[in-house]
């Protein structure tokens, strides 16, 4: 071997041997107004200059996933988290699809974000919707305006009217893919850090239709969390057990829960920065439409 391919050879083993920045992505779920405490996390991530490569985010998760991607600082997030309520982003309506309308979620976005497009987003990011038609999740994150993903993705079957794209009626991205980790494992991700927000247990006496339904969708993700388990590397679980789905004024305690469980995971995921810890390697899989 020549001294200049000798060389060459040797500078390609060194940087495969050398430690590569993680690209970290953030997997946000669903909740309503329990997806508050998605901002605890996010606060300190920020307190600790975690980088975050991608996030992506479902239901809830959706609305912190593209206001922090589009620049907002957590404490901007929580400020206005803590003056929401549910008619900011919704109103009754007489229609056989669902008993509320998500039209004014646009506007309230429109607020909350410093971008209005994928393409804008500072952090790539990916939304969660689910496809009534064809049984699946269908994820938004190349381009186009992020307003109709994120109203698809929190609209709730039965309480929220689907919303209507492309020739198909849109709903909850959770019912197909309660955490989006696999994502961003597409998008380019190493290591995924999935946040979820757990339902009472054990479940309640179920006191009207909404949690009736509520309770049967949590049965359902109990047995198919195993799905968005394979693709993460660290579970986050804020106790949000004793918050209900419209527990906007609970918006202080909601970001202490977050807060607490993000530090819980700290030490694996400031390893990762450090190299000192390299996830397991996983298989990349397929979830667009």
């Amino acid at each position: 071997m020549k001294l200049a391919e000798w060389w060459g050879w040797a500078r390609r083993r060194i940087r495969r041997a050398e430690p590569r920045e993680p690209a970290i992505g953030l997997a946000l779920g669903g909740g309503f107004a329990r997806g508050i405490a998605h901002i605890g996390v996010l606060r300190v991530f920020e307190q600790h200059r975690i980088p975050i490569r991608y996030i992506a985010g479902v239901s809830a998760g959706s609305i912190v996933a593209a206001a922090f991607a589009s620049g907002r600082s957590a404490e901007e997030i929580a400020g206005v988290a803590g003056h929401m309520r549910f008619r900011d982003v919704a109103r009754w309506t007489l229609s056989r699809m669902g008993l509320m309308d998500s039209d004014r979620m646009e506007g309230f976005l429109k607020k909350l974000l410093k971008a209005y497009t994928f393409e804008q987003m500072r952090i790539p990011l990916a939304v969660v919707a689910t496809d009534l038609n064809a049984a699946k999740p269908v994820v938004f994150r190349d381009r186009g305006e992020v307003f109709l993903p994120i109203r698809a993705s929190c609209a709730y079957p039965g309480l929220f009217r689907p919303i209507r794209y492309d020739g198909r009626y849109l709903v909850d991205g959770a019912i197909t893919m309660e955490i989006p980790a696999l994502p961003l494992r597409e998008m380019g991700a190493t290591h995924v850090v999935s946040v979820v927000l757990p339902m009472p247990t054990p479940l309640v006496d179920p006191q009207n239709l909404f949690r009736v339904v509520n309770q049967c969708f949590q049965i359902l993700q109990a047995r198919t969390d195993w799905e968005w388990r394979k693709h993460s590397d660290v579970v986050v679980a804020p106790e949000v057990s004793g918050s209900g789905w419209d527990s906007f004024g609970d918006s202080e305690r909601l970001i202490a829960a977050g807060e607490q469980a993000a530090r819980a995971a700290l030490p694996m995921i400031l390893a990762w920065i450090e190299g000192r810890v390299t996830p397991r390697a996983r298989q990349p899989g397929r979830a667009r439409a």
